[in-house]
């Protein structure tokens, strides 16, 4: 005999409630006394919610969230009603609730149990309202702790309001709630739930003289309970026409105290008669002290964020206006513990050269005092850059002035432990000329920048950089000089979009590049302002989506602060001017001088070289590309008393592309092959190029000379036996 026959036999019903689709799986048994056929059935939860007593299911869901609190079996008598309100009959219910991870990350539960008849009440019975069954003082305490952890987590009023409309109240549940705030001598509607808009307008700016309720319970900060609308209307005539359109029958109206002071007053109306027995009264007033305690901790956090957001949107610039030929997008995301303030920051500065300037820097620190100094660096910044001096005298007057900022409130605050410490700044300055893609760098201990081909290759661009801001006051900061090619798109960033989520800066550049390359543009493949969409996506490659860059339980996963700027110069493959009908792949080209002070460099030129070929059919050819730059910029600097200059083009289609790399030095000395023995050092080098490069040749020019190699993209074949 099967397990079914067994449950049936004795009338009993095997159920499933899935919480999360909101379906209840029936047996034939389950259905028979629930009301329904004797078959097994698949239904929608408010399908069989409707059969069980109002009062009944109260309880069941405060002892199912007990179960789920505590990994206990969840057991309960529940009244079966007919369409016509009458019991038919009293079944006990015995469920194990199963938590399950849903697919938004949400935790939810399926109960999975049996259902037995016992044997009160007799049916054809009229359901009166009995006394709750089950544990009432279990299912208090599991309704009590449900409430105040929803409300502890709650962040901001609206929030607070929504979790406090969502109760449900163990044996009794009121269908409409208000909140009242104290502004001066009048209430005012703080929110409320089960009205329509606009319901709450004679209710608001009331004097805490009117003889209503919730003025009643501000003044004198005790409980007003109404069980009936015969109380309502004697003790409060002349506000009962108010109250008597909403067609409630029971009030109760609770203090919100928080520090000894009451702050507002709580409404909750029933359209049930409530007889707010002790039981039922001491839930309700300890719900208005969670309550009153989550309103006050919204208001703090509100009035926090509100001062949050107005300082760092006073220290914010704008980007200014738009610029001929050129694109610019930025973002700011705070860190999220404390204030939610920071020292990171950035700025457009028109020039009086008609340049204009991009600035990017980073405050140490993530409090105010970092906040504070970020805008009186920015400020200084701005106005050494508007006096027209070049980008590496910027750095350094600002250089100055933070150190000598610090050093006085260093001495005006020595009781201060934290004023005390220095502080520094990481900062890039580039001066951009809109006509020609000409940009100077000058970088004080802040990240290269990175860049954008046309096709789609993201190069990190080495630039030559000093000390941090601050910590030296006379620091000279050498100039990077590079063109920003048309259809480039240069990347600007602080730290905080590189090493957030335990990386490093290896790692972390390797992720940002797969979202700037993720992002290529064929032609029309974006509209107009794209990179606005770009600036979003690196954002949420670090944050996730943007609704976690808010406050809210994501908020203090922000580890630092991040700052990003994207400068785009228009043209074809960027995807912010008009497409071409006829798209050609564009050359790769990137240039950098090693100079004889600088050997550290060549490992910047091998990595340049291969960033540029990342996505060559043949990685023996980028081998040998590498090694073969590596010995030409060497031999410059040991041969030659002046710099490398390396510059690499890629051109052609995919599978058939030629790279050509050139090293230029200032030195007429031709090289000559050699033949080292077993044992030499040195001399190898026009043997290595003309066994691994298809060509090379050395150009004679007007001062020095360029050695040049070519190497062509050769597919892989697939093996053969």
């Amino acid at each position: 005999m099967r397990t079914e026959d067994v449950l049936a036999a004795v009338a009993t019903g095997l159920w499933r409630w899935d919480n999360a689709s909101g379906t209840v799986s029936l047996d034939g048994e389950a259905a028979r006394l629930l009301g329904l056929p004797a078959e097994p059935v698949v239904l929608p939860e408010v399908a069989v919610r409707s059969r069980f007593h109002p009062v009944d299911w109260n309880e069941i869901n405060g002892i199912v969230n007990l179960a789920v609190a505590e990994g206990t079996l969840a057991e309960a008598r529940l009244r079966i009603m007919d369409v016509d309100g009458r019991v038919l009959r009293t079944v006990r219910s015995r469920s194990k609730p199963l938590e399950r991870w849903s697919a938004d990350g949400s935790l939810d539960y399926e109960l999975i149990g049996t259902i037995q008849e016992i044997a009160e009440p007799q049916p054809g019975t009229t359901a009166v309202h009995t006394p709750i069954t089950g544990d009432w003082r279990r299912s208090r305490e599991a309704f009590l702790l449900d409430a105040g952890r929803a409300l502890a987590e709650a962040r901001s009023t609206a929030e607070v309001l929504r979790v406090a409309a969502s109760l449900s109240m163990p044996g009794f549940n009121p269908d409409g709630l208000a909140v009242f705030g104290v502004a001066g001598d009048r209430l005012s509607v703080i929110g409320h739930h089960g009205h329509d808009a606009g319901d709450e307008g004679p209710f608001t700016d009331m004097l805490l003289e009117t003889d209503y309720p919730a003025a009643e319970v501000v003044r004198t900060g005790r409980a007003i309970y109404l069980p009936s609308p015969e109380d309502y209307k004697r003790r409060f005539p002349a506000t009962w026409p108010l109250a008597q359109r909403f067609d409630r029958v029971s009030w109760a109206f609770l203090p919100l105290i928080v520090a000894g002071r009451t702050m507002g007053a709580w409404m909750a109306a029933f359209k049930q008669p409530a007889s707010f027995s002790p039981d039922e009264r001491s839930v309700l007033t300890t719900v208005a002290r969670m309550l009153a305690q989550a309103l006050q901790r919204a208001g703090v956090a509100e009035s926090e964020r509100e001062l949050t957001t107005g300082l760092q949107r006073s220290m914010m610039p704008q980007l200014g206006p738009e610029i001929p030929g050129m694109r610019i997008a930025a973002r700011y995301v705070p860190t999220g513990g404390g204030l939610q303030v920071g020292g990171d920051w950035y700025d457009m500065i028109p020039l009086p050269s008609g340049r204009f300037a991009l600035v990017i820097g980073d405050v140490q620190g993530h409090d105010v005092r970092a906040a504070g100094l970020m805008g009186q660096l920015r400020i200084a910044v701005r106005a050494y850059a508007s006096e027209g001096h070049r980008p590496d005298a910027v750095l350094s007057r600002a250089s100055r002035f933070l150190a000598g900022l610090c050093a006085s409130q260093e001495s005006a605050a020595q009781e201060d432990p934290d004023a005390q410490s220095p502080r520094f700044a990481t900062c890039l300055y580039v001066e951009c000329d809109p006509e020609t893609g000409t940009l100077e760098v000058a970088r004080a201990g802040h990240p290269d920048p990175a860049v954008r081909m046309t096709d789609g290759t993201v190069l990190m661009r080495p630039t030559a950089g000093g000390l941090p801001l601050g910590i030296v006051p006379d620091t000279d900061y050498p100039t990077t000089r590079f063109t920003l090619e048309p259809g480039e798109t240069m990347m600007l960033c602080t730290d905080g979009l590189i090493e957030t989520g335990g990386h490093d800066l290896d790692t972390g550049w390797a992720r940002l590049r797969a979202v700037l390359e993720a992002d290529t543009h064929d032609a029309g493949g974006h509209e107009p302002g794209h990179l606005e969409t770009l600036a979003d996506l690196l954002v949420q490659a670090v944050h996730g989506p943007s609704s976690h860059h808010t406050t809210g339980p994501l908020a203090d996963r922000r580890e630092d602060d991040i700052a990003v700027v994207l400068l785009c110069r228009e043209g074809a493959g960027c995807g912010c001017g008009a497409p071409s009908a006829h798209p050609v792949r564009p050359a790769r080209r990137t240039m950098l001088t090693v100079a004889q002070a600088e050997p550290e460099r060549i490992a910047g030129a091998r990595r340049q070289v291969r960033e540029l070929l990342h996505d060559w059919a043949d990685e023996e050819q980028v081998d040998s590309a590498v090694l073969m730059v590596s010995e030409m910029v060497t031999n410059v600097l040991m041969h030659t008393d002046g710099d490398a200059l390396l510059v690499a083009e890629a051109v052609g289609e995919l599978g058939e592309r030629r790279l050509r790399v050139e090293v230029a030095d200032s030195s007429d000395e031709l090289p000559h092959k050699r033949h080292p023995g077993e044992m030499a050092s040195s001399g190898r080098g026009v043997l290595l190029t003309e066994m691994l490069a298809d060509a090379w040749g050395v150009d004679p020019r007007g001062e020095g000379k360029s050695i040049w190699f070519e190497l062509y993209e050769q597919s892989k074949q697939p093996d053969t036996p």
